[in-house]
């Protein structure tokens, strides 16, 4: 630590070192000033670590991928070589053969390809005379830096990296970067670049270079998705946060449509609805340049989404997509919600066509309540997850988990995801189907073990504790519902109310609430953490660099930031230029 203040002096030459805080997360430092001129944010440490261990578990996974397909290629050619020898009699039948061989090296080619398991672009194009080659260490771009200590934290702390290309468009972040690279030493130094640059320009001017590309914008990421896009290698990585919480889960529906071209429904499940949102968004670009995306992991925490996605060029795989998305219907009288996919296919002998999805999925009416539905979409309606890359991470994050400063907090979120149901979309909450039915709430364990005794899998979901996902439609949830009023009976309700509707039928099916074998997962039974407070007061987004803090943003930065580094300049709470305009006496009424 001595000998890195002395470097760090020696960096900091033209200012005083007391003007600095030093920050250390994981194995970087980096230095801040005082004055808030260079974005920080303490809360994102979450999503840095996640981020890591994520970008381990990709690299593990590529070079077995590489070896994999290397050892393939020189199966084919041992197989074509072998049946070229012993064809050399009957040469008209050895060229037949020889064409279909070929054919069949091909297609397993495009399918290696597009399974989610494809590796990158480099070693798909190393010819095969050549032998066994290492592939290069992965090359990442992180493309909106600040201060640079999510670059420095990748370059430090992941072994096999490559080159860190830092990007920012703001002089003084670009200052603060390359004066941190230079604290945190030779590793960082030999590593981390810093470079003055618009990312949209960066990314369109170097396409299909980065192995790993991660946007992590104050805000929206819509801006930068279509030339991020085009900056991954195929098979690479695109790691993506989107801060704009409120609009994905809408607060603002026409906002939503315009930055991601998709409509928000304000349900208990408006936190997933924003991942899959963004996961349609991130397809959308991608199309436009016959590629698209395979998730493996995404995740709702603190205050943003955060998604990581491969993404592979396929013109025939591409046609996929509308199979991958649908909208949503969700009824504003109760908590039922329907899913209408954009796309369907029909297999005729060994041919697939493409058709249009049917509809509509539901009446003008909701058939449980009687009331309208809302319509909102399209979302990824696919796996947002996969669950081997899941157990990976998750592994090696406990593997070493001292090397994680977020480890409990990033080590509840994986144990939940990975108990998640992963092709099931969206989620209920038992709380809003009670609140519908004015009735008191069954404990989580009884109304799991009913849908499981009734034939359904359930799982909870890493988004809300409160939610569970279940692939039993909703007249048998309301049946489970009513079989449960039947039991605890609820007080006469206005005959036009959601609830007095659904209560008014008959359940069709008889539920069971004795208690199920699976009724609680492993990590429930084991009574592991699964979701943990904030860490202390005052926990989320802080103000963006350059901006003025006051009185009004104590809820965001707590008392002792008003206290310490703002009033040195102004004994005041408000700005000075707010106060002169309150205050101009020329100024019209």
């Amino acid at each position: 630590m001595g000998e890195k203040e002395k470097q760090g002096s020696k960096t900091v030459s033209s200012s005083d070192l007391s003007d600095y805080t030093i920050i250390k997360e994981g194995e970087a430092e980096i230095l801040m000033h005082a004055k808030n001129e260079v974005f920080y944010n303490k809360t994102q440490v979450n999503n840095r670590d996640i981020s890591i261990a994520v970008l381990r578990t990709f690299i593990s996974k590529r070079k077995q991928e590489y070896e994999t397909l290397l050892s393939r290629r020189t199966k084919a050619v041992q197989k074509v070589s072998s049946e070229n020898a012993s064809n050399l009699e009957a040469p008209t039948e050895s060229n037949t053969h020889n064409e279909k061989s070929n054919g069949e090296c091909e297609e397993s080619e495009e399918i290696t390809q597009e399974e989610p398991s494809s590796i990158s672009e480099e070693p798909v194009t190393i010819p095969e005379g050549k032998g066994r080659r290492e592939l290069k260490p992965p090359k990442v771009l992180e493309a909106l830096s600040a201060s640079g200590l999510r670059a420095l934290r990748y370059a430090r702390e992941v072994e096999a990296i490559g080159q860190v290309v830092a990007l920012d468009n703001d002089k003084a972040s670009v200052e603060a970067c390359r004066r941190n690279i230079k604290f945190n030493g030779s590793v960082a130094c030999a590593k981390v670049e810093s470079n003055l640059a618009d990312a949209r320009v960066y990314m369109l001017t170097h396409p299909k270079e980065f192995d790993v590309v991660d946007l992590d914008p104050y805000g929206s990421p819509s801006a930068f998705l279509d030339s991020a896009v085009q900056s991954v290698v195929d098979g690479g990585m695109l790691m993506c946060t989107a801060t704009d919480m409120a609009v994905l889960c809408g607060g603002n529906g026409e906002v939503c449509y315009s930055k991601y071209g998709s409509y928000p429904l304000r349900g208990k499940y408006c936190h997933e609805m924003a991942l899959r949102i963004l996961l349609a968004c991130i397809e959308s670009h991608a199309n436009r340049y016959k590629r698209y995306i395979v998730p493996v992991l995404s995740v709702q925490m603190d205050f943003y989404a955060r998604v990581f996605v491969r993404i592979f060029t396929s013109a025939s795989a591409m046609k996929n997509t509308p199979l991958k998305l649908s909208y949503v219907y969700q009824c504003t009288g109760c908590d039922s919600f329907h899913l209408q996919p954009l796309g369907r296919t029909v297999s005729k002998n060994n041919s697939i066509r493409y058709l249009p999805g049917f509809g509509p999925v539901v009446p003008q009416e909701c058939t449980d309540c009687g009331k309208k539905y809302n319509m909102g979409g399209p979302i990824w309606s696919a796996p947002i997850h996969d669950q081997e890359w899941v157990t990976s991470i998750l592994a090696d994050v406990k593997s070493m988990k001292d090397r994680y400063p977020a480890y409990d907090r990033i080590s509840a979120v994986l144990t939940t995801i990975s108990e998640e149901l992963p092709d099931v979309p969206l989620f209920l909450s038992l709380h809003n189907l009670c609140a519908t039915l004015k009735c008191t709430s069954p404990s989580a364990v009884i109304f799991r073990s009913a849908v499981i005794n009734a034939g359904y899998r359930i799982s909870g979901t890493h988004v809300n504790p409160l939610g569970l996902k279940s692939d039993a439609p909703m007249d048998v949830i309301w049946d489970i519902m009513r079989c449960w009023v039947k039991n605890h009976p609820v007080k006469a309700q206005p005959p036009e109310q959601a609830g007095s509707v659904i209560l008014a039928k008959e359940p069709v099916l008889q539920a069971n609430f004795a208690r199920a074998v699976a009724s609680l997962s492993k990590a429930q039974a084991k009574k592991i953490a699964r979701f943990l407070p904030n860490p202390e007061r005052h926990w989320g987004p802080k103000l963006r660099a350059g901006r003025q803090i006051t009185s009004k943003h104590v809820s965001l930065l707590g008392p002792q930031a008003l206290n310490g580094i703002n009033h040195h300049e102004e004994g005041c709470d408000e700005p000075l230029a707010k106060r002169k305009k309150t205050e101009d006496p020329t100024s019209v009424s």
